[in-house]
């Protein structure tokens, strides 16, 4: 597994040149909260395509 400085590494070769270090933070606060997504699902499972739209249902308005 990668440490957390060869992930920013890696960030780093993949941003342009000219980037801010607001793209930087922006970039780094996408992939932390994809994890976080993630470990979520893993831990707590996901829902069916037919689950997530009966649920949606109540939110929507036709």
């Amino acid at each position: 597994m990668d440490t957390a400085k060869d992930e920013v590494r890696s960030l780093l070769d993949k941003l342009p040149e000219d980037c801010s270090l607001e793209d930087v933070q922006y970039h780094l606060y996408v992939i932390e909260k994809i994890r976080h997504g993630l470990q979520v699902a893993e831990e707590q499972g996901t829902s069916s395509q037919e689950e997530a739209e009966i649920r949606l249902k109540k939110w929507l308005i036709d």
